[in-house]
């Protein structure tokens, strides 16, 4: 294989991975606690859209519990939102590990 198939290789990969990761920035993952009582929507890219927390998951007198509650279904999302992101990149990549895009 000569250097220009190699570098055309390349350039293709790359935009690949660009359109993969503006994929990854559109798409919106779910982590939930407590069955549904937390919710945690996030992109991809690890921005939260939205917080939901059922009004029976507020309690004045604990709220100890619902921070924990809400610590959990971040980090439900955030599995989520790296699943998805090895996966996608995965296909892009072949399986190749790449540092610094899982």
């Amino acid at each position: 294989m000569n250097q220009a198939n190699i570098m055309a290789q390349m350039r293709k990969m790359q935009q690949e991975m660009t359109k993969a990761q503006e994929e990854l920035a559109n798409t919106v993952v779910t982590g939930t606690a407590s069955g549904d009582a937390v919710k945690v929507e996030m992109t991809c890219d690890h921005r939260v859209k939205a917080v939901a927390i059922a009004r029976e998951a507020i309690d004045p007198e604990d709220p100890e519990t619902l921070e924990d509650l809400i610590v959990v279904a971040c980090n439900d999302a955030l599995k989520k939102a790296d699943d998805a992101t090895q996966s996608r990149m995965g296909q892009v990549t072949g399986g190749l590990h790449i540092p610094g895009l899982s």
